[in-house]
Parts: C-alpha cells; sequence; structure tokens
C-alpha cells in the first residue's frame, strides 16, 4: 500500500482484501509504504519476489506517473501484471466547514478576489486529485497553489485544519469527514451525479460543461508471477466484490464495484495510460515534472 493509512486507496482496498482472505482463506497483511506520488511502495512489489505473496494495491496515479517522472526505478506497465480494477471512483471537490465557498461559482469568484490567497491540497504530484485541480485552474482562468502530500489522509487532516483551502478529493476518505460536519462539499467532478451524494452538483452542470475527472483502484503482482496465481487472485477479489456487504461498503464511500479479469484490467490499464498521459501533457508538462522532481527529492 503506497499510501498512509485512512487515504482511499488504503480504504478501498482493505475493505476488499478483508472479504479475500476469507476466501482464501489465508491473511492479508497491509503493509503501508508511503511517498514519492506511490512509487516507493510499488517499487517494493516490483522487485518482490513472484511468488504471489505479495502484491500492490493503488490507484490511477500507477498510470499516471510514467507521464511525469523522466526516470522511475520500474516500468508501471511492463514490470506488473493486473489482478483485477476494485473500483472506479468519483473526485469531490471540498473545503472545510468554515470557509465562505459554498458553490463553484463562490470558489471561482473567491480566487478572482484573491489571486495569490488560495490553495489546494492533493494526494501527490500527478495524482488524479492534483490533474483535476490543474484541469480546473484552467477551465475558471483561476489561480490557486497546488499544496501536495504523501496520500489523502494527511491533506485532508490539514483542510480540515484550515492549513488549506480545498481539494479534489476521492469520495472513499472525503465521506466521513463530510458526514462528520468537517468538510463541506461543493460539487462532483464527473459529468454524472454520484449515487453517494445525488443532491451534490457536478462541476459540468455549475458552468463548467466537459468537465469530467475521476480516479480507479486496483491489485497488480510482479511481473514474473505465474498467471494462474495471478488468475487466483483475480477470482478471489472478483468474488469479494459481489459479496453484498462489500458492495454496500463501497457505495457508502462513494466508490462503484468493478472487478474486471486480468485480461481486462491490463488493457484498461495500457488505455488509461494513454489518456492521463495526454491530460498531463494538456496541464503543462515541464511544469508538473519540475514539481515532482521536487516532491520526491524531499520525500
Amino acid at each position: 500500500m503506497p499510501y498512509p493509512p485512512g487515504g482511499p486507496t488504503d480504504l478501498t482496498a482493505r475493505v476488499a482484501a478483508a472479504e479475500m482472505a476469507n476466501i482464501l482463506g489465508q491473511p492479508i497483511v497491509i503493509d503501508n509504504r508511503a511517498g514519492a506520488s506511490g512509487m516507493i511502495g510499488s517499487d517494493v512489489v516490483a522487485k518482490a519476489q513472484p511468488d504471489g505473496y505479495t502484491f500492490l494495491a493503488n490507484a490511477s496515479i500507477h498510470v499516471i506517473n510514467p507521464s511525469v517522472y523522466s526516470k522511475t526505478t520500474f516500468d508501471a506497465l511492463e514490470d506488473f501484471k493486473p489482478v483485477t480494477q476494485l473500483a472506479q471512483v468519483p473526485l469531490v471537490l471540498v473545503v472545510p466547514e468554515s470557509s465562505p465557498i459554498k458553490t463553484v461559482q463562490d470558489l471561482v469568484e473567491y480566487a478572482k478576489s484573491k489571486p495569490d490567497g488560495l490553495n489546494f491540497a492533493s494526494s501527490g504530484n500527478a495524482s488524479a486529485p492534483h490533474l483535476a485541480g490543474e484541469s480546473f485552474k484552467r477551465l475558471a482562468d483561476i489561480e490557486i497553489k497546488h499544496i501536495p502530500y504523501k496520500g489523502s489522509a494527511p491533506a485532508l487532516q490539514d483542510l480540515v485544519g484550515g492549513q488549506v483551502d480545498l481539494m479534489f478529493d476521492s469520495m472513499p476518505s472525503a465521506t466521513p469527514l463530510i458526514k462528520a460536519g468537517k468538510l463541506r462539499p461543493i460539487a462532483v467532478t464527473t459529468l454524472k451525479r454520484a449515487q453517494a451524494m445525488p443532491d451534490l452538483p457536478t462541476i459540468d452542470e455549475s458552468g463548467y460543461p466537459g468537465f469530467d475527472m475521476a480516479t480507479w483502484y486496483g491489485y497488480w503482482a510482479p511481473k514474473n508471477t505465474p498467471d494462474e496465481i495471478v488468475e487466483a487472485l483475480s477470482q478471489a477479489a472478483q468474488k469479494a466484490l459481489k459479496d453484498p456487504k462489500v458492495a454496500e461498503n463501497y457505495l457508502q464511500m462513494g466508490a462503484e464495484p468493478v472487478g474486471s479479469t486480468p485480461q481486462e484490467f491490463d488493457a484498461y490499464n495500457r488505455a488509461e495510460f494513454t489518456k492521463w498521459g495526454e491530460i498531463v501533457k494538456a496541464a503543462g508538462g515541464e511544469l508538473l515534472a519540475a514539481k515532482a522532481a521536487s516532491f520526491q527529492n524531499n520525500s
């Protein structure tokens, strides 16, 4: 797990892993190795023995990082075998409950009145929350400073405390704080409203048509893991995701369970690699790379 406990990747993976452990008859230990936009923990798995006892839980950033970092210690596509996609998840734009911002238009007007005063947190450079913020900045023609963290959990902690102004976060980690009244949801980033928050408008319908960004989570194994082991892990995960308790837990978090075959997930990885590469390029590859390099050096 390449992020701290309590973030969306951690929460999503733990729910599925608990049921997988029952199906496989073996305990599954979550080993949190945070840092460098998920690449520290991913590197551990890339170099692990391909015996089926070590695998990676990560988010869509796994196929985004190669478009941002000029050098990595592993190949995100070729050094892993995709196991299954766990879930598809909308992002939600949130602010502290004490914030004067109540709508997307409030945010835009407030940002334009304070061109150097607003910032937004993310779970790491080049993560979907980061790219959502960069994309919204361009679409709304506003300037808000990006503050990267080593995962959603510490970012949300500072957001609740008022150290940062806003965040585009994955629903599984933001929802408990929204329900607790510590964060105010403003809008979701997908074209359709989220099942978990049907009354919350989309950014698209809030005056910025075409804005559509989401994140997703999955499992990967080291590249030389035997196909039969990868298939067994995938079957266990797919079965776990069909369990009513798991499905309900996901929906309560705002995640939509998927459960794909290794072949389906491999094709999806490659398609997403291309899509996000184009988004990174549009967001300014050189700027992102400079930020990412600085972040990596400080991680």
